[in-house]
């Protein structure tokens, strides 16, 4: 009984070691199988990473390919796309047609770095040698002769000169300096008739008469546009007339004037000057009245000159309607002379002197306002005054222009002196007027 047992307990045991052995060998076989097959993996993946990289390398390498772009036995590359990456970074527009084209094909590992180049660092791009593909060859021929010498490569690629795309004829272009001009010119000329006539049996009387009356303003002034300015203004009037009326006198003057204004300023503030004035005035002929030949006034009788120190303040809005200056002067001289002797005491020179001189304040207000293009109105004030008499002219013509030759004027002249001397039956205050048509120009 005992043995029976005992075999069939060694039985299982045999059946058990068995499937022991199995299951090792089972696992053992496939931990190899894995094993094996990971390395055979990892082997053709390296060996695949090392053909691209050997396929890429060769790519690269133009040197050692038989296509190469620098082969020198085929005259011009098949292929130029290998020298770009030897040669200074230069914009190549074949490589943006490529990279924007429709399909998107035709793009390569250069393409694609010289589009990141371009888009990424555009400092480091020549814009000024723009290449083609035929600019290459010609660019690729010199420095085939010349591959052994890489220094000489080099050198020749700095010392090259880019070179155009196109031919632009240029013609050469003479530059002239020029001063600039800080003088300006200005004339105002007119001529003015006045004709009058009267038949013998007018119910009121009268007499014919006949005027004409020419004045020219001109003006020369100097302005640096930063500190200094000096303007410069002669004005000179002369009108005569005749009337039948008048037996003694063919023609006598209506109006004869000679003044020189001169104002030599420096900035003080914005539109205020210190102001240096100089005043000259005179006349050109004979001053006569109806059936006289008495001589009223003369050249040089009177001629007065003022010279005063003050303050110009410039005028000058926006639209330039109004225009013009203001002088103030605390410290004023002025200076009288008479060429006829007999004439000095009707001009306040008493004592049988032909001079006089004396002291006081002046100022003098010069305007042109210009309300329409066909408009314009010139006021001019002056007031001199020693404290013990007083001068004062107030000068006013207004201008409407027909056209650029035509024009009439209106000329109101109120003056106040009492350094003269007054007869009885006239007072201090004096009048001129007169209206005149005729030709104008200005310039």
């Amino acid at each position: 009984m005992y043995p029976n047992i005992c075999i069939k307990m060694n039985t299982k045991k045999q059946y058990a070691l068995f499937i022991v052995i199995t299951l090792l060998s089972f696992f053992t076989a496939n931990t190899y199988a894995q094993r094996h097959y990971s390395s055979s993996l990892s082997s053709a993946i390296i060996r695949a990473y090392s053909d691209s990289l050997a396929i890429y390398k060769a790519e690269i390498d133009s040197l050692k390919r038989s296509n190469d772009s620098l082969r020198a036995e085929q005259g011009y590359p098949a292929d130029n796309k290998y020298f770009r990456l030897f040669s200074p970074t230069a914009f190549y527009p074949d490589v943006v047609g490529r990279a924007f084209s429709i399909d998107g094909q035709g793009s390569n590992i250069i393409d694609n770095g010289l589009m990141n180049i371009y888009l990424r660092h555009p400092e480091l791009v020549d814009y000024s040698t723009i290449l083609t593909g035929r600019d290459v060859k010609e660019n690729i021929q010199p420095i085939i002769a010349k591959r052994p010498e890489r220094i000489e490569l080099a050198k020749q690629v700095q010392e090259k000169e880019p070179q155009p795309t196109t031919e632009i004829e240029t013609e050469p272009i003479d530059m002239v300096v020029t001063k600039p001009n800080f003088w300006t010119f200005h004339g105002d000329y007119y001529l003015q008739f006045l004709q009058n006539y009267i038949s013998s049996n007018w119910y009121k009387s009268g007499s014919n008469s006949y005027s004409m009356m020419g004045t020219v303003t001109l003006q020369y002034n100097y302005n640096n546009k930063q500190k200094v300015k000096w303007d410069n203004k002669l004005e000179m009037r002369l009108g005569f007339q005749t009337t039948e009326a008048d037996t003694i006198n063919k023609f006598k003057t209506s109006d004869d004037l000679i003044r020189y204004t001169s104002k030599l300023g420096l900035q003080a503030h914005a539109n205020w000057y210190y102001t240096m004035q100089v005043i000259a005035q005179t006349q050109f002929t004979k001053g006569l009245k109806d059936n006289n030949d008495y001589v009223y006034s003369d050249f040089l009788s009177p001629f007065t000159l003022n010279l005063s120190l003050g303050m110009d303040y410039t005028v000058s809005t926006k639209n330039k309607k109004l225009t013009g200056a203001i002088h103030i002067a605390p410290m004023a001289f002025k200076f009288k002379y008479v060429d006829r002797r007999y004439l000095a005491t009707s001009f306040g020179i008493n004592g049988g002197h032909r001079t006089m001189e004396d002291f006081g304040s002046q100022y003098t207000i010069d305007l042109t306002w210009t309300p329409f293009n066909n408009f314009k109105w010139k006021t001019r004030l002056y007031g001199y005054t020693t404290y013990h008499k007083y001068e004062m002219e107030w000068e006013n013509t207004l201008t409407l222009q027909f056209n650029k030759y035509i024009s009439t004027c209106l000329y109101l002249y109120p003056r106040f002196d009492d350094s003269v001397n007054r007869t009885d039956d006239h007072s201090y205050i004096q009048f001129k007027e007169y209206f005149s048509f005729g030709f104008s120009y200005s310039m």
